[in-house]
């Protein structure tokens, strides 16, 4: 290490244990450990505001299924050279490879289609699954340093022999928990819970974990070697639609909730 920071730690293992031919990886565990949270999280809740138990665990698995088939398949299809040449790995998402991005979109997308066969609220769904979101996001960027992955750009002039890329993301994952359980006290319109998580989480990534990240820059506009920072990523393209959905949809759920008040 250079004096500082460096999240590629050689020597680790990817594996919490191995018994013969079989071994549980820590990517895996946590993985697993952020959708058991979430579950608990939308079940305590859920019944709590008068939703069905079945119901909620109906929905449960369809988000889940829904947000690994989504979050693999944009995986898959932003590095599909490698893949293309290894394709055996495609169904091995215990050795990493989760897009974010396509987790939320495969998520939501049976959702709401769930959510309109049982009559149910969207955007009330939406807002009890953001613990399990944003409790995910943490452990998730963790794993990823058993995996080696997400790793971030040297920083020299910064102290770090890179930037500690799976932290940054970590905190960014704790911050919008924080965030989240201070918004639910004010008791907001439904929707604005859920949509104020993919409004900041849009920010904080793009600007803090994604500007340091070691990823192929798609329109390399501006580097600088010294402090390890770059722009644009593939995730700095596609956060400006996002911002734009999110805010709209903020707007929209607190005019909603304000005509419903007045009427």
């Amino acid at each position: 290490m250079f004096g500082g920071v460096d999240m590629l730690i050689e020597d680790i293992s990817p594996f919490v244990f191995t018994i013969g031919g079989f071994g549980v990886r820590w990517y895996g565990l946590l993985v697993a450990i952020s959708m058991l949270i979430g579950l608990i999280v939308l079940i305590k809740h859920g019944t709590r505001q008068g939703l069905e138990e079945d119901v909620l665990y109906g929905l449960a698995i369809w988000i889940i299924l829904g947000g690994i088939v989504g979050a693999r398949l944009v995986y898959v299809l932003t590095n599909l050279p490698t893949f293309l040449a290894f394709p055996a790995e495609i169904i091995r998402i215990d050795h990493g490879g989760l897009s974010w991005h396509g987790a939320i979109l495969g998520g939501a997308i049976p959702g709401w289609l769930y959510a309109r066969k049982h009559r149910l609220d969207f955007n009330h769904l939406a807002d009890l699954v953001v613990p399990g979101l944003a409790t995910g996001y943490f452990l998730v960027r963790i794993a990823n340093i058993f995996n080696q992955e997400v790793l971030g750009r040297p920083a020299l002039a910064l102290g770090f022999e890179r930037h500690p890329a799976q932290i940054y993301g970590s905190l960014i994952g704790l911050t919008l928990l924080i965030v989240h359980n201070i918004l639910a006290r004010k008791n907001p319109p439904r929707g604005v819970l859920f949509w104020s998580f993919v409004f900041w989480y849009s920010i904080l990534r793009a600007v803090f974990e994604e500007t340091a990240r070691a990823n192929p820059l798609y329109w390399p506009v501006y580097v600088n070697e010294a402090y390890g920072l770059g722009l644009f990523t593939l995730t700095h393209l596609v956060t400006p639609p996002i911002l734009l959905l999110s805010w709209y949809m903020l707007r929209r759920a607190r005019s909603k909730d304000e005509r419903t008040l007045t009427s």
